[in-house]
């Protein structure tokens, strides 16, 4: 994840997070340019300002990240404010270098630079406060969401984490309703927020010689935002009729779960997805599993595996206490189990990595890191990277951090290992210049953790003891290939959709008497999904999705959906795997560990058409591999959904319904 909203892309990287190679706040004023600086000179002063200030800018992020109170929101706002004068500063100097001679180099980090925030500030001063301050408001407000069933009893009241698991684990109809719904209200009061928000990007990404905030975004791919437009349009046509065949299976064991109440006008319903977006449907595995674990003779149960070594450590912990153990030591008990246990799925994960070659994690990662939630105060759980002082090349030891609320389940185990990527991301390229410590794009920023995971096949965790022992058969090999397209297939189209919205905002297609009905359509054509009642425009639904006041761009993660596929297969080749391409982990391949680090280490520092070259051979991206993974799973859902109605029909856009009255 990235760091805070504001600061987005230029080095940075990582999901939620957002902060990037140019992320860094000033001490002070930045340096006026001296006279006859070359076009050379000036990037290394850039790069070298950058270094000093971006420790500053990252502290406060994090505090207001994992503290969040008035004085914390104020610091991270000041902080992004210094930063994004500074970086306004510095555009404005280089427009003297244009049409000069320079190196590539120099000419691909001047590029970078005007690219470096995803979040452009307006040179007014006052609308540049304004705008750090709105964007690390709207964060808090994600941070702190809560939902109170009932208003008068604080015992009803339900975070995030506590709302997501309803919708994981109970399947209550009415329950998981509830549930939605009361996230979904946390975000209402972001609305204006984000109106002006929208207003002040497209100001400052137009002086930057922008159509609008959107335009700058799409800019930052090496090719134009209309191919990148049009790429992101072709990737999705190739995976979109497997995704169809995915839809339509899950539309009728849901059908079958809920009679009358699984599908809405042929839509998949917001709420029984098991995840808060719909992005990711593994937590549907007891309703969607091809076979059970005895047809398949194959346990694929991680999350009960990982509950199942954690209530044992809790169990152990209590059982060496008083038995009479007062509420208060009890609880101290259970969340000294729950960070044990966070700490052994993370050690576990970084094992993978260092099995292919790289580095130990830094002694300063598992002091500083945020592995479990606090019970004292509000933080983003939203799982993010961060790299808090691009360390190591000058002597200075990296400070790298990951910020989780991490619970022993599947799906936060996973997660783990993504966002290690993105922290082994960051140590294999701060030996660069600030200015090209980012990922190649970002979407390769987001696919190396997943590269990693898709190495995570039933044989691998089998080794390390989280499945039991798998026979080969193809009920097994189904429900393997069925895991893992709960996650990657089912999160595609969502990857697309976001960012599709907020181009539409960015560009004025969407207006804001619209943002809500836009939201749900998109949904609708690119998901398939709906909610069971209506979403009226009181409402502020993409909100709820910490991204959007996070303000972190989307498209890196449906990008990063399709190369990983490609890493993957790459590294398969690297480690001389033959047979099925699902069938190859690369853990321990110190040849395929080799290739990744190689590639890791060219940062930002060439066009990704090169890097990708070095690693796949190929200069496209390409979704055959996603195909060529899936293969059996495909066929086996043609199959299924023989005879069945597939595919959906996105309602016609209506006009929104008016804003509910204030009666009060």
């Amino acid at each position: 994840m990235l760091v805070l909203a504001i600061a987005a892309s230029l080095a940075l990287s990582a999901c939620q997070r957002e902060p990037t190679a140019t992320d860094a706040a000033a001490p002070g004023t930045t340096r006026p340019a001296p006279q006859d600086e070359t076009a050379d000179a000036f990037i290394a002063r850039v790069n070298a300002e950058l270094k000093e200030m971006y420790p500053e800018l990252t502290a406060a992020q994090w505090l207001s990240n994992t503290y969040i109170i008035d004085d914390s929101q104020l610091l991270a706002a000041k902080a992004n404010e210094k930063f994004l004068t500074s970086l306004n500063a510095w555009i404005e100097q280089a427009r003297r270098f244009e049409g000069q001679d320079m190196s590539p180099e120099t000419a691909r980090a001047i590029n970078l630079l005007k690219l470096g925030t995803s979040m452009p500030a307006p040179r007014d001063p006052q609308k540049l406060a304004e705008l750090t301050r709105i964007a690390t408001r709207m964060e808090g407000m994600y941070g702190a969401g809560t939902y109170c069933s009932n208003p008068e009893d604080p015992s009803s009241c339900r975070q995030l984490g506590a709302l997501e698991d309803v919708l994981a684990k109970d399947r209550s109809y009415e329950a998981q309703l509830d549930a939605w719904q009361g996230w979904h209200s946390i975000s209402r009061p972001m609305r204006e927020d984000y109106v002006r928000f929208v207003e002040l990007v497209n100001e400052g990404a137009r002086e930057l010689g922008y159509a609008d905030a959107g335009e700058m975004w799409r800019s930052g791919y090496d090719m134009s935002p209309v191919e990148l437009a049009a790429e992101t349009d072709r990737l999705w046509g190739q995976v979109k009729p497997l995704y169809e065949q995915l839809h339509c299976y899950a539309r009728a064991r849901l059908e079958a779960q809920y009679p009358g109440r699984g599908s809405v006008d042929g839509l998949l319903p917001a709420h029984l997805m098991g995840n808060m977006w719909q992005q990711d449907w593994g937590n549907l595995w007891d309703i969607l599993a091809p076979y059970s674990q005895q047809q398949a003779g194959a346990d694929l149960d991680v999350g009960g595996a990982l509950e199942r070594r954690y209530q044992s450590e809790l169990n152990a912990r209590l059982a060496r206490e008083n038995a009479l153990i007062d509420s208060e030591r009890r609880a101290e008990v259970v969340r000294a189990a729950q960070l044990e246990s966070a700490r052994q799925m993370t050690r576990q994960a970084e094992e993978f990595y260092v099995s292919l070659g790289m580095p130990k994690l830094p002694e300063s990662y598992w002091e500083k890191t945020q592995f479990i939630k606090p019970r004292d105060r509000d933080v983003v759980c939203h799982a993010s990277a961060w790299d808090m002082n691009m360390g190591g090349e000058d002597g200075k030891s990296p400070d790298v951090r990951t910020k989780m609320c991490i619970k022993p389940n599947e799906e936060d185990f996973f997660t783990i290992y993504h966002e290690l990527g993105h922290v082994y991301y960051y140590l294999a390229y701060n030996h660069l210049p600030p200015l090209f410590q980012a990922g190649a794009h970002d979407g390769f920023h987001e696919a190396i953790g997943d590269t990693i995971e898709l190495a995570m096949t039933p044989a691998y965790l089998k080794s390390i003891g989280l499945v039991g022992d798998q026979q080969t058969s193809q009920e097994a090999l189904v429900n393997a290939q069925m895991r893992m397209a709960l996650a990657k297939v089912a999160f595609m189209p969502f990857g697309l959709m976001i960012d599709r919205w907020r181009w539409g905002v960015f560009d004025g297609s969407i207006t804001p008497d619209r943002y809500n009905q836009a939201w749900w359509e998109l949904k609708a054509k690119y998901q398939g999904v709906a909610p069971v009642a209506p979403r009226g425009e009181d409402f502020f639904d993409p909100g709820a999705k910490y991204h959007v006041p996070g303000n972190t761009p989307y498209t890196r993660y449906f990008l990063s959906h399709v190369l990983q596929f490609q890493f993957y297969k790459a590294l398969c080749d690297a480690a001389g795997h033959q047979g099925p391409l699902y069938e190859c982990t690369f853990a321990g391949n110190k040849a395929a560990g080799e290739k990744f680090w190689a590639m890791l280490s060219k940062g930002a520092s060439q066009p990704w058409q090169q890097t990708m070259k070095e690693l796949t051979g190929g200069e496209t991206m390409d979704a055959s591999a996603v195909l060529e993974y899936f293969a059996p799973l495909q066929e086996w859902l043609k199959q299924q959904n023989e005879g069945r109605s597939c595919g959906w029909q996105a309602p016609a856009p209506a006009p929104a319904p008016a804003p509910a009255a204030d009666n009060g």
